[in-house]
């Protein structure tokens, strides 16, 4: 069991801590960070913590052992470094910081002190796409040719005006941070590091100052190439259609798997739901204890985003743009 510390509780920082807290013999929640800690006193005696206002406290904590980010996206690269230099294990809410540069360096911080890295990519722990993947692992679906994700949804209209979510610089390319870097970790997963990208984002009817449509093309290493949107104002949807030289599978919601073989036989496989924001937090809590390595690599969190920074860059300038 690991003794964990959250810096955020804002509405997804709860979910987190609510996804094991009082069910896991892995991880526990006994510190948060927060800007205000007194009015969270009835939560807080409830789950069993305490708060403090400064990282800095629960840092030279020698009871926590690793410490949970959800917090804005543009603190998390000083919060990695504060963490390693402290001995903390550290998972980080995706995307893991807004620029390559500093994703190498967080990355590079924590593995010189032997430190694991937990990074929200909490769809990685679906039944349903574990079981894509396994498809493509086994070759049932023949070469791998192209793949095509989305992740879209209303969010964007429940954005609060002044709050950091809302903001362009912590949240470009409209709903790429909140959505579209999960289906985007999923296509680096399956086809290896993405090479190219070009992309497009606009607003259309949000009327605050963040993007609602946003589409991009991708090139992989590996020759496969890719469709990604993320529309920031329309119905929940989850896919991930894997196609191949043998047919195509397709995650379909989060729940289910269809796979369409080349003579049109469809095959459709449906899953129980998971709490697989609770394992992402137990497999980083087994990692942190010695365990299996977490799935997600430093390597595929880098790539993840320097080409998120890429498509940021490509629907500015309207160009294809190199991912390093």
């Amino acid at each position: 069991m690991i003794n964990a510390a959250i810096v955020g509780l804002g509405g997804w920082g709860r979910t987190l801590v609510g996804s094991v807290q009082h069910q896991s013999d892995k991880i526990r929640f006994t510190k948060a960070v927060s800007r205000d800690p007194s009015k969270l006193d009835t939560y807080l005696s409830r789950q069993d913590m305490q708060a403090t206002q400064n990282l800095e406290d629960v840092l030279a904590d020698d009871t926590i052992h690793a410490v949970i980010l959800a917090s804005p996206h543009s603190h998390h690269y000083e919060q990695i470094l504060a963490c390693a230099a402290a001995n903390k294990h550290v998972y980080v809410e995706k995307p893991l910081t807004l620029k390559r540069e500093h994703a190498v360096e967080a990355v590079e911080a924590l593995k010189a002190k032997n430190l694991t890295l937990g990074v929200g990519f909490t769809r990685r722990f679906q039944p349903a796409f574990k079981a894509l993947v396994e498809t493509v692992r086994n070759g049932d679906l023949g070469e791998v040719l192209h793949i095509e994700t989305e992740q879209s949804g209303p969010s964007g209209f429940k954005l609060v005006e002044g709050s950091w979510r809302a903001d362009p610089t912590e949240c470009p390319a409209g709903g790429m941070s909140a959505r579209g870097v999960h289906v985007l970790d999923s296509m680096i997963h399956i086809a290896g590091p993405a090479s190219e990208i070009t992309a497009f984002s606009d607003r259309r009817v949000l009327t605050g100052q963040i993007d609602d449509t946003t589409a991009m093309m991708l090139r992989f290493k590996s020759g496969i190439s890719g469709y990604l949107a993320a529309i920031f104002a329309t119905a929940d949807i989850w896919r991930v259609q894997v196609y191949g030289s043998k047919g195509s599978a397709e995650m379909r919601g989060e729940q289910s798997l269809v796979r369409t073989e080349i003579n049109g036989t469809e095959t459709v496989t449906n899953f129980p739901a998971a709490n697989f924001v609770g394992d992402t937090l137990e497999a980083f809590a087994e990692a942190a204890m010695g365990g299996a390595e977490f799935p997600v690599t430093g390597d595929e969190a880098i790539n993840n985003v320097a080409a998120f920074e890429a498509c940021i860059q490509s629907a500015e300038t309207k160009q294809w743009v190199p991912i390093q």
